[in-house]
């Protein structure tokens, strides 16, 4: 008994150190691509759903189902109807954190709503992870966050840069 006392305690103490060791920096793994760049437009033929799948049978990852509905005003804080489409698929057990998001505003004044709303959930990840599994702790803190086009793309993965290559892809400049 004395073993797993200790044991937990030093989970919550490394816990607490990774905490402290992060610091202010929480965004650190976001990568948004949003430029004040108004010049270069991107395009695609690909619905959320054909990237999304697209890139699931390239890169292997844990079991994922999709999320619909109110779940998306609950776990990403903005109204789902600025949406022309989105396609989110999130870890079937909670032990896992890896998460894949595309989603396609209707109007590109909505980027920025969807982006602060990824970035408040990706904090939600990182903060239920945190002292429970260090190791989905830090794969959360390195999620990419990307806007193309009138598509924003989210990913929390051990592989997120292939994610992104393979994001990128599916658009031409206009």
């Amino acid at each position: 008994m004395k073993k797993r006392y200790f044991a937990f305690m030093l989970v919550i103490a490394l816990g607490l150190v990774l905490t402290a060791c992060s610091g202010s920096n929480s965004n650190s793994g976001a990568n948004s691509n949003t430029s004040g760049n108004k010049e270069e437009q991107f395009v695609t033929t690909k619905t959320t759903k054909e990237m999304v799948d697209g890139m699931l049978a390239k890169i292997e990852q844990p079991a994922l189902a999709e999320m619909t509905g109110d779940m998306v005003k609950q776990m990403y804080y903005f109204d789902p109807s600025i949406l022309e489409e989105y396609t989110i698929m999130s870890p079937l057990m909670n032990v896992k954190t890896n998460e894949i998001a595309v989603f396609k505003v209707k109007d590109a004044k909505d980027i920025a709503a969807v982006e602060d709303g990824i970035k408040k959930r990706a904090a939600d990840v990182q903060k239920s992870f945190e002292t429970y599994l260090p190791d989905q702790y830090e794969n959360a803190k390195n999620y990419k966050l990307v806007a193309k086009g009138n598509h924003v793309f989210f990913v929390i993965s051990e592989q997120a840069d292939k994610f992104v290559s393979e994001f990128d892809s599916y658009f031409a400049k206009k």
